[in-house]
């Protein structure tokens, strides 16, 4: 009777029964939350030598160009590692990506040195492949009881080739997953850090500018004293260059205590007509040297007044003022003025006449650094003048919004409960 090939195994329904059974307890290993990558391997390699009915067995993983002993009747040689052009069976299987049966061990040279470990003469060694590529060995030996192993028990071995091809799968996957997560803990601790770099970089600027600022402010106002005609305009322009300055340096402080939950609003009861007139007069200068008119309109004259904290609503509406100035023609006219939206809320708006906002633009104008537009302007500022309006109307439970049409000019708004 001619011997049978190893793949040319007939159907037992017993065996089929038992693999099954077999398949179903490796389905729970890897279901099971609570065990570890190794655990997991150690209980598939223990389901695999119990359905073969061998004493010896190991699961080895390829790993650069290492083959990596992972799970393994044997504890002492979990962890060894053999070359891929080292003389075992598990180097020629990956080397040649089929199993491999051998049925005397005896007779093999590669066994001479390992008198006193086996029990029987046959040993089985297949390849877990995964696209092609070997991935992993198992190995199986020792068969219990009387019988030794079969040729044909290779392609049982080979059945259980995708459970134990997950589980390597799974501790890739883990692998790299604790890789990623370290590596967001690393970079999250370094965004932290510059983080705090940031802020303390911030105020240590912000302490540095004020005094120089404050003395510049100082000597010019001294200087207002003493100067006439021609020369007034220039001291004018520099009064104003310092005022913006210290605006400039008054958003980013602001911005940052905001933004770090630090800022504390000092409410006070203001009147609509003077705070508008207040803002009017502190920009006026600029307007004048741009050859704008301001304009100021009341639509509400009999508008109660508002509890806010003053100086900061003073501070948005100088920046939109500010910001409607840096993009406005010559000879033309900017419109502020205030009225009442229903009987819980009272609007402040500034209406320019310049080029306009594209609407995809709008989307993003009141974000952190954003610049309505590329031209060098000297008056167009950091791109945090905007972003301080929205953060300090915001802090009011108050809404900051544009309309704007291109080529139609833009009409700037911010809407305030009234207390």
């Amino acid at each position: 009777m001619e011997k049978k090939q190893w793949n040319e195994v007939k159907p037992d329904p017993q065996q089929c029964n038992r693999l099954l059974k077999s398949l179903f307890q490796i389905t729970d290993v890897m279901n099971a939350r609570k065990l570890t990558h190794s655990s997991m391997m150690d209980r598939v390699l223990q389901v695999v030598l119990d359905y073969l009915g061998v004493e010896q067995g190991s699961l080895m993983v390829l790993e650069k160009n290492k083959l990596v002993v992972r799970a393994a009747s044997r504890p002492e040689i979990i962890g060894h590692k053999q070359t891929l052009t080292d003389d075992s069976v598990a180097a020629w299987v990956v080397r040649h990506a089929k199993p491999l049966f051998i049925t005397d061990i005896s007779q093999d040279k590669r066994f001479a040195k390992r008198e006193g470990i086996y029990k029987k003469d046959s040993l089985l060694s297949a390849p877990v492949i995964h696209k092609d590529q070997v991935i992993g060995v198992i190995n199986a030996s020792d068969k219990s009881g009387g019988k030794d192993l079969l040729k044909d028990d290779i392609s049982y071995l080979l059945y259980f080739s995708s459970f134990i091809l997950w589980t390597f799968i799974q501790e890739t996957l883990h692998k790299k997953i604790s890789a990623q997560r370290n590596t967001l803990k690393k970079r999250n601790s370094e965004l932290r850090h510059q983080e705090e770099m940031r802020s303390y970089l911030n105020r240590m600027l912000m302490h540095d500018l004020k005094t120089p600022l404050s003395e510049v402010v100082a000597n010019l106002d001294i200087l207002s004293y003493s100067i006439s005609g021609e020369q007034k305009e220039f001291l004018e322009a520099a009064q104003l260059g310092c005022d913006r300055a210290v605006r400039m340096v008054a958003n980013l402080v602001t911005t940052d205590m905001i933004a770090d939950g630090k800022q504390q609003l000092l409410y006070e009861e203001t009147d609509c007509l003077s705070l508008v007139g207040e803002a009017i007069s502190s920009i006026k200068g600029l307007a004048r040297i741009k050859g704008i008119d301001l304009l100021r309109q009341e639509t509400a004259p009999d508008c109660p007044k508002i509890t806010v904290d003053r100086t900061l609503m003073l501070r948005v509406l100088q920046n939109l003022l500010t910001n409607s100035l840096s993009y406005t023609y010559p000879d033309s006219a900017i419109t502020v003025g205030f009225n009442m939206v229903g009987k819980n809320h009272i609007e402040f708006f500034v209406q320019d006449q310049g080029p306009g906002i594209p609407p995809a633009q709008q989307e993003y104008i009141f974000d952190k650094y954003a610049r309505i537009s590329s031209k060098q302007n000297a008056l167009v500022g950091t791109g945090l003048g905007l972003h301080f309006c929205k953060l300090a109307v915001e802090l009011h439970n108050g809404r900051i919004g544009v309309q704007s049409a291109e080529g139609k000019g833009s009409r700037f708004f911010f809407k305030l409960p009234i207390k």
